[in-house]
């Protein structure tokens, strides 16, 4: 990382302007934003910043994929298509993507915990702390969560699913805390450590019930559309849903998913080789890989293409038939080369 001051850490008072992009969320962004927060406003409102009816603060907080609005914001991470910290552009898309001394691609999370991490530690901490802890602490969490998250996010390995009992686990008090604060408020702050550990099971049984549910809703509608696909290794949804569970679990030899993922946009989703895991039974197009509209559209041929990722397992166009004309160019594509090899 080069040496600069990170926006907004240079002038404690002055407004910033984060923005991420909207749509379809995931924990490198997430846990940027919470990143952000801390280092920045950790005065604010976390929950209701984002839903944008929280009381003014320093910090103000977009989700958006609009150009314009991209060029407007003071820091810009996960979209946008630019790396360069000095300017407050946090994003790891591109081919030439930002990586760690050891090769590992950064996430949006990894990129802003490099240049705000120890401010959000600082501010999270209930005592001050010097400079050789405040370190210590950045490269345990940057080891244990952070990496994780990088690794998660490009591809390179699947982060474990944290247990019930660890989120429990956590909203008790550490255990100094009545060498720190006295007995009487280590009671207190043991009896909202149960509380906020009761409302995190409570609300994990709900959304589990809600999943479990939706997920016979998603099974019906993933084995009807193949049932009607024309070309069995293509999967076409007209709603975004859960389809690997079927996919796997009755052995379907389908090998792109197609997907709306917004508004305007339908995604072609790559198939593991295996449920759960990273890699394709068919990566896209290596030509593809870290393009976007224009680029992508001139070497794929699909008009209305917006992106394929580095990694070749999802792809996007703007319409329904662009996204099925790159997932059947990009079987085309497979088989041509499987013939030459061959030969």
């Amino acid at each position: 990382m080069s040496q600069h001051t990170p926006i907004g850490l240079d002038n404690s008072t002055a407004n910033v302007t984060a923005l991420t992009h909207s749509g379809n969320f995931h924990v490198d962004e997430t846990l940027g934003y919470v990143i952000l927060h801390y280092a920045l406003a950790p005065d604010g409102d976390l929950i209701h910043r984002v839903l944008g009816d929280a009381a003014p603060d320093r910090l103000t907080f977009i989700r958006t994929r609009s150009p314009e609005t991209i060029k407007t914001a003071d820091i810009v991470f996960d979209v946008g298509g630019v790396f360069d910290p000095t300017h407050g552009r946090y994003d790891h898309h591109m081919r030439d993507k930002p990586l760690r001394a050891d090769g590992t691609p950064y996430s949006a999370a990894g990129l802003l915990w490099e240049d705000y991490g120890k401010a959000a530690i600082r501010n999270i901490l209930a005592a001050p702390a010097d400079d050789t802890v405040i370190a210590s602490i950045w490269k345990t969490i940057d080891k244990s969560l952070i990496l994780p998250v990088d690794q998660d996010d490009n591809g390179v390995a699947k982060m474990g699913k944290l247990s019930l009992a660890d989120i429990v686990s956590a909203c008790s008090p550490p255990w100094d805390t009545a060498e720190l604060y006295g007995p009487e408020e280590a009671r207190l702050r043991e009896g909202r450590g149960f509380a906020n550990a009761a409302a995190a099971v409570a609300s994990h049984l709900v959304n589990m019930i809600d999943r479990a549910r939706a997920s016979l809703k998603a099974a019906d509608r993933v084995m009807a559309a193949y049932e009607q696909a024309e070309d069995k290794r293509i999967l076409v949804m007209d709603t975004g849903m859960p389809t690997e569970k079927m996919i796997f679990e009755h052995d379907l030899p389908v090998v792109y998913v197609v997907s709306p993922a917004g508004p305007d946009q339908w995604n072609v989703k790559a198939i593991p080789p295996t449920r759960g895991e990273f890699g394709q039974r068919v990566s896209l197009p290596a030509a593809w890989g870290g393009l976007e509209r224009q680029a992508l559209a001139t070497v794929s041929g699909v008009q209305d293409a917006v992106f394929a990722h580095p990694a070749r397992f999802i792809c996007g166009a703007q319409s329904r038939e662009g996204a099925v004309r790159m997932a059947r160019l990009a079987l085309e594509i497979d088989s041509e080369m499987k013939r030459s090899n061959a030969q």
